[in-house]
């Protein structure tokens, strides 16, 4: 089960207005409870034992992103650098057309003004533009896939 799955789970139950969801499956146990005093909801995640990966329980408040012990050390990592967002909602591509070559790749160095993807919305293809100069650390999102307004694209180092 991937986190947008868990993600739209927890929207459903918010919109159904039960006070608690237990699911289980082979390998993962999950339980969503709303609260009627002004809490909000907890989500509690936990793995089961036969998982090599061990996930303790995992607890956050929707719809913000489920973060785990590692993902908290990479963003210590990340901080020197500079993360470009999404400015829209739509479909990210890393090249203007199939059989063209990709905008940008990890190790090029940019400028400001210069086209670093672009983000399909509602059928308008829209270039997203640097806003810094540097040099591309790091690409976030896979081609092809969908992006949330504000979510991170691309790690600049600006040095």
């Amino acid at each position: 089960m991937e986190i947008k799955d868990i993600q739209n789970l927890i929207k459903f139950v918010a919109k159904s207005g039960a006070s608690e969801v237990k699911l289980e499956m082979e390998d993962i146990k999950i339980t969503i409870r709303t609260g009627h005093d002004d809490r909000g909801e907890t989500t509690y995640i936990q793995q089961m034992p036969q998982m090599a990966a061990q996930a303790p329980q995992v607890i956050a408040p929707p719809p913000t992103e489920i973060s785990t012990p590692t993902e908290t050390a990479a963003a210590d990592e990340d901080s020197k650098y500079i993360t470009v967002k999404s400015p829209i909602i739509g479909t990210f591509y890393r090249k203007p057309s199939p059989d063209k070559p990709m905008f940008v790749e990890v190790g090029d160095t940019i400028g400001t003004g210069d086209v670093l993807c672009v983000i399909e919305a509602m059928k308008l293809f829209n270039e997203i533009e640097s806003e810094v100069s540097g040099k591309i650390v790091k690409i976030l999102v896979d081609d092809a896939s969908p992006v949330e307004f504000d979510q991170p694209l691309f790690l600049v180092d600006p040095s």
